[in-house]
């Protein structure tokens, strides 16, 4: 069955349960957080290469944050910050950790998630898309950490293909294809290379946004937390070949044939521009289905990234695409190009559209800002709340920000009153500690 196909299933089942319903009393949440998404690759963080209409259009309707920091600089750790509300020092998990036979290191029982803060307060949960806190069964397992409804990739791994043999649902392995894709390949000098080479049956981000599809309408008379985490732009590098021809042949002269890790492409430039406009077009579906469901103005919708860029691995070249719009590092990395990321917010009624805010925030802020949101009884965290940012009221800031990141020879970062202070190489017998004014010099080059 080819994606065009597999589209007009899914989502004709999903529209069978449309139902125009009234608003909640309470807004709706829907948190979308891409992956390896770097801080300059959106237009309205001043990308000129790529086409990011519909995120673009989520910046014109709410609020674009311009120091908003990653709990980490790699995703399962930065996923464990962001759902918990603990930054690195205190969070369970500090670094990426693979479990045998399918996932990463569990959060455990006792850590409170933000689904587990919203579902007494009468919150339908729902995570999915890419989950990498624990595999299937155990205690970090998302059924078992406050959400109702689970679709997607328990393991990173996994998703390093977008034609992976299977998904889970809810504890149950969904197999999606019977011939899968591996993520990883090289070819000889004298191999052909193509798109179809790389192609399966099922692309599993179509299973995904018809997932959220469903779950949207089942819910639109709300209330409702959708954790919506696509698998874009992590590689491997397998776009839509529509996405692709979007952009111009002249940008790569040659083919990327897989030396430096995933699969080869024939059009790595366009391809990874590809996987961009991949990511935005799921974020502009979902968009115009809460305009459908006239839920829009009942909807508060958060956008942001796990961490900075990838590395210029996999065919993917940062420099060409100012990935990190001028920032030093990359993810990995605890400098600001692997830390700094895109974060908008929309919230109709209450976020002034077209608005900036230079307010110092991170992923550890997320729970408690949702809490209030929702009225609902907040865990204890490492984060503030910065819903009066979000309403033009006077925030409290942060008197410092840590990071703490044993990976890449461990790493610290601390922020505070406009300095940054890095150190590196912590496991060697040298340390290196840098110290930048980071007000006056966001690129840390001094």
């Amino acid at each position: 069955m080819n994606r065009s196909a597999i589209l007009v299933l899914l989502t004709g089942l999903a529209a069978c349960s449309s139902v125009t319903r009234p608003g909640p009393t309470r807004p709706n949440i829907v948190y979308v957080l891409a992956d390896d998404l770097g801080y300059g690759e959106l237009g309205s963080y001043g990308q000129t290469k790529i086409h990011t209409p519909n995120l673009d259009r989520l910046a014109r309707e709410g609020m674009r944050f311009t120091r908003h920091y990653a709990g980490a600089p790699v995703c399962a750790p930065s996923r464990c910050v962001l759902l918990t509300g603990r930054h690195l020092a205190h969070a369970r998990i500090r670094d990426n950790k693979e479990v045998q036979p399918e996932g990463q290191q569990p959060i455990e029982a006792e850590d409170v998630t933000i689904a587990e803060v919203l579902r007494p307060a009468g919150y339908a949960t729902a995570a999915i898309g890419k989950w990498g806190l624990g595999p299937t069964g155990s205690s970090g397992d998302p059924n078992a950490q406050g959400f109702d409804r689970f679709f997607g990739c328990v393991c990173q791994r996994v998703a390093h293909s977008y034609y992976p043999p299977h998904l889970w649902r809810d504890g149950e392995r969904i197999v999606i294809n019977t011939e899968p894709v591996r993520g990883h390949d090289k070819r000889a000098d004298d191999d052909s290379i193509d798109f179809s080479a790389y192609v399966g049956a099922t692309y599993a981000p179509d299973l995904m946004n018809a997932e959220v599809e469903r779950f949207v309408r089942e819910h639109a008379n709300g209330p409702f937390f959708l954790y919506f985490a696509p698998l874009e732009p992590h590689l491997a590098m397998q776009p839509p070949r529509e996405h692709v021809d979007e952009y111009p042949t002249d940008w790569d002269p040659e083919a990327y044939r897989g030396e430096r890790g995933y699969l080869p492409h024939p059009r790595p430039r366009a391809g990874y521009a590809a996987m961009i406009s991949d990511l935005d077009e799921h974020v502009g579906a979902l968009l115009d289905l809460l305009d459908e469901l006239g839920i829009a103005e009942d909807t508060i919708v958060m956008f942001s990234s796990d961490n900075g860029p990838t590395h210029d691995v996999g065919g993917v070249d940062t420099t060409f695409f100012a990935s990190t719009a001028g920032l030093r590092g990359r993810k990995g990395s605890v400098f600001e190009g692997g830390l700094r990321v895109p974060m908008i917010v929309r919230w109709p009624g209450h976020v002034e559209p077209g608005t900036v805010s230079d307010h110092v925030s991170a992923f550890q802020d997320v729970m408690p800002t949702l809490a209030e949101v929702a009225g609902a009884r907040g865990a204890e965290t490492d984060g503030i709340s910065f819903v009066p940012e979000l309403l033009g009221r006077p925030q409290r800031p942060h008197g410092h920000l840590v990071w703490e990141f044993p990976g890449y020879g461990g790493q610290r970062a601390v922020i505070f009153d406009g300095w940054k202070l890095v150190q590196r190489d912590l496991r060697g017998d040298r340390p290196k500690t840098l110290l930048f004014r980071l007000t006056d010099d966001p690129g840390e080059t001094t």
